[in-house]
């Protein structure tokens, strides 16, 4: 999948139908002189309709076509004849779907199972035939109601990646280089910060046909939090992953620094997100020597007590099968 066809955010307008107006008629027949009201109700207006779909994996269906609107329901007619509902309008969209109301920008829902439906506008209610108006001093009424309008709302979808593994660091950590060693996935990669603008995915090969799923978050940077950069665009896709994998690369100035930064984003962002499982990969390690990684170890012994480190390198495909070893027991406890 190209980076254009990744659309992980859109804006929609839906508007569902209008009921339809009850009917007026009164029964006429040979030999019936007064038959009466009997004028059938309208029919109810079309509902646009959000529905869950696991084989979607972007919003890119939406990136041009962004206005819905559902039928509206038929008038009723004579013999007491119900009019037709309006045509419903769905729209499909992968698991991980968050719906807003773009003014207050609040969460109406979220759309994380396969076949769930929920609806987005609701159609009119069609107006009652004039049968149901009559009465002892009122025997033909020759009036019916109209059917109600149907809603018309801004929704902005979003999507936050589902994946097993979500990849964390800071830009040009090596994050790219990592998906492209451990899956099939093709990023793109290049020398310069935030090559990666929007996530990749990609499905990590394990032992005896198993497999899992990793993705590749554009990288972090201090003040993402508050929105600086693209920082909400971004660490919204972080809440989906099953486990955190941190990316630090070895020549770093300061690997326990750059550690604390990244959780102290997602502390400030979602405290939550602390409670996910967390592994550390200290990338690049090709760089260092023997010497070099026992010193660096024995220093990170001490700031990096809760949580479990390893050194890899993917250029020189060093520690990548004991990565995915441990990631595998991680997401199998």
């Amino acid at each position: 999948m190209t980076e254009g066809n990744f659309v992980d955010y859109v804006k929609v307008h839906v508007n569902s139908g209008k009921g339809g107006q009850g009917s007026t008629h009164l029964r006429r027949e040979k030999f019936v002189a007064k038959g009466g009201p009997d004028g059938g109700d309208g029919g109810r207006g079309g509902h646009v309709i959000i529905k869950g779909n696991k084989n979607l994996w972007t919003l890119v269906h939406y990136k041009f076509k962004k206005h819905f609107k559902a039928g509206h329901g038929e008038h009723g007619s004579r013999q007491r004849s119900t009019g037709a509902d309006g045509a419903d309008v769905y729209l499909e969209v992968p698991l991980g779907t968050v719906v807003r109301d773009t003014e207050s920008n609040a969460i109406l829902f979220e759309i994380t199972e396969d076949g769930e439906e929920k609806i987005l506008a609701k159609g009119g209610l069609g107006g009652r035939g004039n049968w149901h108006f009559k009465s002892a001093t009122n025997q033909t009424p020759r009036y019916a109601q109209p059917g109600l309008p149907g809603e018309e709302k801004q929704l902005t979808l979003e999507l936050k990646v589902l994946a097993d593994v979500g990849l964390v660091g800071f830009p040009n950590a090596g994050k790219s280089t990592l998906l492209s060693v451990i899956t099939s996935a093709k990023p793109k990669i290049a020398d310069y910060e935030f090559t990666t603008l929007k996530p990749n995915l990609g499905i990590v090969e394990y032992r005896d046909f198993q497999s899992f799923v990793m993705a590749d978050i554009p990288g972090i940077i201090e003040g993402a939090a508050e929105g600086k950069g693209l920082g909400h665009y971004f660490l919204r896709h972080i809440e989906r992953n099953a486990t955190l994998l941190f990316l630090i690369p070895a020549d770093s100035k300061d690997v326990s620094k750059e550690y604390q930064i990244l959780l102290d984003e997602l502390r400030r962002y979602n405290p939550e997100l602390l409670d996910k499982q967390r592994l550390v990969a200290i990338s690049k390690a090709d760089m260092l020597d023997d010497e070099l990684i026992n010193e660096m170890d024995s220093l990170m012994k001490e700031d990096f007590k809760d949580v479990e480190y390893i050194f890899i390198s993917s250029v020189a495909q060093k520690g990548i099968q004991e990565l995915k070893d441990k990631l595998w027991v991680m997401l199998n406890n």
